[in-house]
């Protein structure tokens, strides 16, 4: 892995050819939290848990690749199960998921 002082991010930025890393809205961050801790997840369960449509958070999240579709969930319609990725893990500087905080220290 590589990496660069933050002052010369966006002269890499431009390199890459790839657009900035906007932040991530509160709403991004809580779907994150939850599929985080709750991976794999249903789309439903994730919509459940937070109470509202989850669709354009997901793929804001799915293009900014800091979720990937992990499978499909064995039962009718097969939906798409949600988890996190590696890139998840480097812009929030952990090792792995056993980094995260436990639930009950939150």
């Amino acid at each position: 892995q590589m990496m660069t002082l933050p002052e010369h991010g966006d002269l890499l930025t431009r390199l890459r050819g790839e657009r900035q890393l906007q932040k991530l809205t509160p709403a991004a961050l809580e779907t994150l939290a939850i599929i985080a801790y709750r991976q794999p997840i249903l789309r439903a369960d994730l919509e459940s848990i937070r109470g509202v449509a989850c669709g354009e958070v997901l793929r804001g999240l799915l293009e900014r690749r800091m979720v990937r579709i992990t499978g499909r969930a064995e039962e009718i319609g097969r939906p798409m199960l949600y988890g996190t990725t590696k890139e998840f893990l480097q812009v929030f500087g952990l090792g792995s998921l056993k980094d995260l905080p436990q639930a009950k220290d939150i």
